[in-house]
């Protein structure tokens, strides 16, 4: 009997142990459930905080919402600076004799001498401009007229060497030797990779993303036919260039003011949608105007000019004009006048185009400050 109580007695100490062990068990599971609820709880709060922390550090429009073109990159500044200069005559007449004729100093002094005073300018530019006014050709068949030029096709080197870009071809000298003539000095400019324009040929060209075309016209009247003419070169060219150029052949020659039919077609260009217009012709410098807030260049004068041995105005300057590209279209940024004169010594021209310096240049300045009051 006493051997039973005692057997029961240590099954009912086990059993007690095993509820404890049990007990205990629950304890820590339930221990470790809320020891994981927790540290659930606890990194959700941190990833809120971090979420309002991104939301508060993003850029903000002024209604307070997030700019979602935050992290798109500005828009890389776009810019061109044009050079432009005037009547540029690598040839001479046949009529002149051999001194101090064109092909006479070329033949003493190269190509590169002709524009080595300005070359410096126009290579620090993106696009150079002159008006070629006279054919590159060995052509012999001359047209009936007072004054006719010509320059051997080897001159284009003067161009190259002289870092201009592309020529103006629409001018009363370009035919002085006929359609062979003027095809010769397309073909002879296209091979030395200078570009042309004039009439019907537009001068496309891109710079620094800058999409630019370049119009020549003899702009002898301000007729319907000639509008018409500009209208619709302007037009195609505003589907395939951001900055529009126009450089007229027009004028009076040895006048110093722009005439009626200068201003009106050259500010029916700007209202055509033009950002520069240029002019050459006269033989001597007129004025600029402003208009729209674009510049009306009336003439640039002679610049290189074999036409002439020894005009008694040398005076001459280089245009200069910066455009950037924006959201919102071209604007322009600054404009210059380079004052120049189109020999290096007063005396005769030695067809060498340099920039005026100490007195000479603040005569000119004062001179094109009466020229700007347009009458």
């Amino acid at each position: 009997m006493k051997k039973l109580v005692f057997v029961i007695g240590i099954l009912f100490l086990v059993l007690i142990g095993l509820l404890l062990i049990g007990a205990k068990v629950i304890i820590s599971h339930s221990d470790l459930t809320k020891a994981v609820y927790l540290a659930e709880i606890n990194q959700s709060e941190d990833e809120i905080r971090e979420e309002e922390q991104t939301v508060n550090d993003a850029p903000l429009q002024e209604d307070g919402v997030a700019d979602e073109k935050a992290d798109i990159p500005a828009m890389k500044k776009r810019t061109i600076t044009l050079s432009a200069a005037g009547d540029c005559t690598l040839g001479f007449n046949y009529k002149q004799s051999l001194w101090n004729r064109f092909d006479t100093v070329a033949k003493e002094n190269g190509y590169a001498y002709f524009f080595e005073n300005v070359k410096g300018i126009f290579e620090k530019d993106d696009l150079t401009l002159v008006n070629l006014e006279g054919p590159l050709t060995t052509a012999a068949i001359f047209a009936d007229k007072e004054f006719v030029f010509k320059g051997e096709p080897e001159y284009v080197n003067i161009l190259t060497l002289g870092s201009v870009e592309a020529v103006n071809l629409a001018n009363n000298h370009t035919k002085d030797y006929g359609e062979a003539g003027y095809s010769e000095t397309q073909r002879v400019l296209q091979e030395a990779g200078i570009g042309f324009f004039g009439e019907q040929a537009v001068f496309y060209h891109e710079v620094n993303d800058i999409r630019v075309a370049v119009i020549g016209l003899k702009g002898w009247s301000n007729d319907k036919w000639i509008k018409d003419q500009l209208m619709k070169l302007i037009i195609s060219a505003k589907e395939q260039a951001d900055l529009i150029v126009i450089m007229f052949h027009w004028g009076e020659e040895n006048v110093y003011y722009p005439t009626a039919v200068q201003k009106d077609l050259a500010r029916y260009a700007i209202d055509a949608g033009a950002h520069l217009v240029l002019g050459s012709h006269p033989h001597v410098i007129q004025g600029i105007e402003s208009y729209q807030g674009r510049n009306i260049v009336y003439s640039l004068g002679n610049f290189c000019f074999g036409g002439n041995r020894n005009p008694a105005d040398k005076d001459t300057f280089i245009y200069q004009e910066t455009f950037e590209l924006t959201e919102q279209g071209i604007r322009s940024v600054k404009h210059e006048v380079i004052p120049c004169a189109i020999s290096s010594i007063k005396d005769r021209n030695d067809y060498r185009p340099t920039p005026l310096e100490g007195e000479d240049k603040y005569l000119f300045e004062k001179r094109m400050e009466r020229y700007n009051e347009l009458k």
